[in-house]
């Protein structure tokens, strides 16, 4: 069998790879060992840079329908016991109600991935481009320059085939076959807790005690943070994580129901689903491929999922990787254009992992602050001293329910298909985030009309926006990109937000929305420029910030 692309995994990152392929008539094959049921959702927010990307792809209503229950309130909420004593609480509208931030059409949402995998999945299928096979699992692969030769089993039947591919993706989770193919290593922090996970069902948990409904409860004791209790759906079926620390724990599932039934304070009937034992890890691979190999997701990066970057980090990959795949097999992307790959993606990588990190670090604090006995009593002074620790604790979890620069802020520094203007990095900011169109940030969002955003400008090919009515030198950019076969268009925009907001009469995003190159001019050599923002040419242009012009 041959493919143009190979892609092995069909998690979330996989199954968006391979839409996104679809998405620009790139044909591609998706294998996956398992028969892709979701018996344990390792993900349960699609952050809102994610779902930039599903209303590119028109898939926004599917996420909404998926399953989860939108009227139920988004709260965290910190407790001694769902029937205990409640420290503080973090109060957030339910999904429905929950407003767009200003910086974006969209809104993160509350989708677990046994949900989103279907979504996934009937984007992937919707173009006759993606072929999914499901039981087949990579035994091994070998690359040449012109490609690579993948041996593939059935995992039910045992038969093998070769599949010949243009390029290989391994998008196969933390063990990936594929990065230890390439004798890839990782770096970080290999063991940061052990932990296991409980899926359970029960009905009207929320009758069973008196706090108000929340999606996520922390749960503090004497010996400190020791457990978590996740709403799946919001209806009947809770996630309970048992956290413990650096040293290798197997608990019984009679252990963990007297975990659960401790963190609820009652005795209670429920129905175990399903339990994971599994490794909270701050890793990042050393490197993100080959010329024809890559990783993506997990194989890619491995964190805490507290924050929820994980997922959403490498859907990231996936529009990153794909636009450039694309590019190489359609005949114009650049010689050097696959290797920005890991240029750009690498270090938002290691910037996301190390927040997560740290907001896990602040989750486990009590057990380095080792609060006073008397919050767990009911002495005199114990009430003002509750009231101490959950106004201290409440106000340290700030930085990972608030965390939008995570999501939008992430800048492509030194990237050589970036075209610098001269201008200075902007701060990189967690709980903030300011838009800006300085090269190798996220194109920034503007209403142009009712329901329509600057974002919907961008997906499938180089954008020009010009600001003003002068259109000289845009024929000879035009010509230049015909010239390359590159995807382009010239859009005028007459939005005096917009332009105030891009700062410079010309903007070139590229087709996953990144700021390419802005100026007040159009280059004296267009031809140049296309060369660059496709990877053709290792040498940088740079152009001059106003500033630097003025002085």
């Amino acid at each position: 069998m041959q493919t143009p692309v190979l892609i092995v995994g069909a998690g979330p990152i996989g199954l968006a790879l391979a839409g996104d392929l679809g998405f620009r008539g790139v044909s591609c094959m998706l294998i996956e060992r398992s028969d892709g049921q979701v018996i344990q959702p390792k993900m349960d927010m699609v952050g809102v840079r994610t779902m930039e990307y599903c209303r590119r792809w028109g898939i926004v209503p599917w996420v909404h329908e998926a399953g989860y229950n939108r009227d139920y309130p988004q709260d965290c909420a910190w407790v001694t016991g769902l029937n205990g004593y409640e420290f503080g609480r973090e109060v957030f509208p339910s999904p429905k109600d929950e407003k767009c931030p200003p910086q974006s059409p969209q809104k993160r949402e509350r989708c677990p991935q046994n949900f989103f995998d279907p979504v996934l999945r009937r984007f992937a299928q919707q173009t006759p481009n993606v072929t999914i096979c499901y039981n087949s699992e990579l035994v091994e692969f070998s690359e040449t320059p012109d490609g690579v030769t993948a041996k593939v089993r059935d995992t039910l039947s045992g038969e093998e085939r070769v599949i010949e591919a243009g390029y290989l993706v391994g998008s196969d989770g933390g063990a990936s076959v594929v990065r230890q193919g390439l004798g890839i290593g990782m770096t970080g922090e290999p063991t940061l807790t052990y932990t296991t996970n409980v899926v359970f069902r029960c009905k009207d948990l929320e009758a069973l005690h008196d706090k108000q409904r929340a999606y996520r409860y922390i749960f503090i004791g004497p010996e400190g943070t020791w457990a978590t209790l996740v709403a799946i759906n919001g209806r009947d079926q809770w996630r309970f994580s048992l956290v413990g620390d650096n040293s290798r724990q197997t608990h019984s599932e009679e252990t963990m129901r007297e975990a659960i039934v401790r963190a609820v304070g009652r005795e209670f009937d429920f129905e175990i689903l399903s339990m994971l034992p599994w490794v909270r890890r701050q890793l990042v691979a050393d490197r993100y491929g080959t010329k024809r190999v890559f990783v993506a997701g997990d194989a890619a990066h491995l964190t805490s999922p507290t924050g929820g970057f994980g997922m959403n980090t490498g859907i990231q990959d996936a529009v990153n990787l794909s636009w450039k795949l694309a590019a190489s097999l359609q005949g114009w992307g650049g010689e050097h254009l696959l290797e920005t790959y890991e240029t750009e993606m690498r270090p938002v990588a290691i910037r996301n992992v190390s927040e997560a990190t740290g907001n896990l670090k602040r989750m486990l604090s009590p057990r380095v602050l080792s609060p006073s006995k008397e919050i767990f009593e009911d002495g005199s002074g114990s009430e003002a001293a509750r009231i101490e620790f959950g106004n201290q604790y409440t106000e340290l979890m700030k930085r990972e329910w608030f965390s939008i620069g995570i999501h939008l802020g992430y800048m492509y520094e030194g990237s050589p298909i970036i075209v610098p203007d001269g201008t200075p990095q902007p701060p990189d900011e967690v709980s903030t985030y300011v838009q800006t169109a300085r090269p190798g940030s996220r194109a920034p969002h503007v209403w142009l009309a009712e329901g329509t955003s600057t974002l919907d400008l961008f997906g499938k090919e180089f954008v020009l926006m010009r600001f003003d009515k002068d259109v000289s030198g845009v024929s000879a950019l035009e010509e230049a990109a015909a010239a390359r076969k590159v995807p382009f268009k010239s859009v005028e925009i007459d939005n005096d937000e917009a332009r105030k907001l891009y700062e410079r009469r010309f903007v070139l995003a590229r087709p996953d929305g990144q700021v390419a190159w802005r100026g007040d001019a159009l280059p004296d050599d267009p031809l140049a420029l296309i060369d660059t923002v496709r990877g053709a040419q290792r040498t940088r242009l740079e152009t001059k910030s106003v500033e630097q012009s003025e002085a």
